[in-house]
């Protein structure tokens, strides 16, 4: 095998680092506020807008709060602008369908909402490039089952590049799959945690541990507890103080008053 020359292996690399958003670049872009002080502190004033960000969840059964704190972050860094929500139609049947009046009580107008049900990773992969080119979109959610190989590190890069290009902010929730490398600007895992409940016994907030995995800016891993405040449409501190018992794995989905999701059927 020929010896590879300095010089050639230089402008390779320089190369390669074209591709991806450079950190000046991402240090630079303009960002937007979750809402939580210590969380929007230790971001250095929130995530990058018109950027790529993964979410995880912990469990399948933390499906529905994976998809919570992403719509809570694209919503965020939509600032009242249209979302895109493109969902595989596997995720409707293992996770439950989305339904209006669920959404209106997170605090979003259903109307704002287009939501796309596509049949696989790679049409709701193109749904989300399409999504990311049109930026009279807020953001878009992708929600992906499992660990599809059309969804390789060169298939994320062309997302970030998307969202860069056209200021679009992608959230990518993530099911039933193990972190992996991606060209996300930030990755999180999420898990669902206890609230509590309003006036007359009434459901409380939606609730979320959740847990910085990776950051470009190199920030190290992190974890928070935080509830969604539909009325600031903001993250919240978390309302209880102390420790609780977990809620058990084999909970429903979610309650049918005021859920974002409905089992089908």
């Amino acid at each position: 095998m020929p010896a590879v020359r300095p010089a050639t292996l230089s402008a390779l690399r320089r190369a390669v680092s074209a591709l991806e958003p450079s950190e000046a670049a991402a240090d630079a872009a303009d960002r937007f506020p979750l809402g939580l002080a210590a969380l929007d502190g230790w971001l250095g004033g929130g995530l990058a807008r018109g950027a790529l960000h993964e979410i995880y969840a912990e469990r399948v059964a933390d499906a529905a709060a994976a998809a919570g704190f992403g719509l809570g972050v694209a919503a965020r860094a939509a600032g009242g602008r249209p979302l895109v929500w493109a969902r595989q139609d596997l995720v409707g049947v293992e996770t439950g369908q989305l339904h209006g009046a669920g959404l209106a009580a997170f605090g979003l107008d259903p109307a704002a909402l287009i939501l796309v049900r596509v049949r696989d990773p790679t049409a709701a992969l193109r749904a989300t490039a399409e999504a990311a080119r049109c930026a009279a979109v807020g953001a878009a959610l992708v929600e992906i089952w499992g660990e599809p190989k059309v969804l390789d590190l060169k298939a994320s890069r062309r997302l970030a590049l998307a969202a860069s290009a056209s200021g679009v902010t992608l959230v990518m929730i993530r099911l039933q799959a193990e972190p992996a490398p991606s060209a996300a600007a930030s990755r999180w895992s999420v898990a669902a945690a206890a609230s509590v409940p309003l006036e007359a016994n009434a459901p409380g907030r939606p609730a979320f541990a959740i847990t910085l995995l990776r950051h470009r800016a190199g920030l190290g891993r992190r974890s928070w507890r935080l509830e969604w405040d539909r009325d600031s449409a903001a993250f919240a501190p978390s309302s209880l103080h102390r420790p609780v018992v977990s809620v058990p794995a084999h909970r429903p989905v979610a309650a049918e008053d005021g859920a974002l999701w409905r089992r089908a059927g």
